[in-house]
């Protein structure tokens, strides 16, 4: 069971996300019915750690193992999607395709479990401002990438 929650006119999401780049691009997760992209993982299930999410949900979504080789930081995210309001925790974590085949790969990857609206694709970092990553405070972090860090990203103010 996931860690998402509805309390009052809030949803609650506990989430954990990587970090993965590569000749100086990253890879970001893309809806292409929305118009960001965000860090590839998902919502961390009870009893799981944010490092075995991140792994978990990698495999699950591009079929590829990773390893975790450090911590980046949390964001306590406040925001509103689909007239909802969101209070979303999310734990970052540096990672690596683990095969040498899968570090090479530079090409937008697709989600295999059946939907085709989400792909993984590159960014250059250094290009990072013209896209609508979110949280938006990430942009900056990832350009200067000074880690560990913990934000607040409060949107609803």
């Amino acid at each position: 069971m996931d860690l998402t929650l509805d309390i009052e006119d809030y949803k609650l999401n506990i989430r954990a996300a990587a970090v993965i780049i590569h000749d100086n691009k990253i890879l970001v997760h893309k809806n292409v019915n929305e118009d960001h992209c965000t860090l590839p993982g998902g919502r961390i299930a009870i009893g799981e750690s944010s490092r075995e999410t991140i792994k978990r949900e990698i495999n699950e979504e591009m079929g590829k193992e990773i390893e975790i080789t450090g911590y980046i930081g949390t964001i306590e995210n406040f925001f509103e999607d689909k007239q909802k309001k969101y209070h979303e925790i999310l734990f970052i974590q540096r990672a690596e395709f683990i095969t040498d085949e899968d570090k090479k790969i530079n090409y937008t990857l697709h989600n295999i479990e059946g939907k085709d609206y989400l792909n993984y694709e590159w960014i250059d970092l250094d290009k990072i401002e013209e896209y609508n990553i979110v949280p938006k405070c990430l942009r900056s972090v990832l350009k200067s990438q000074s880690f560990p860090m913990h934000l607040v990203n409060n949107e609803l103010k």
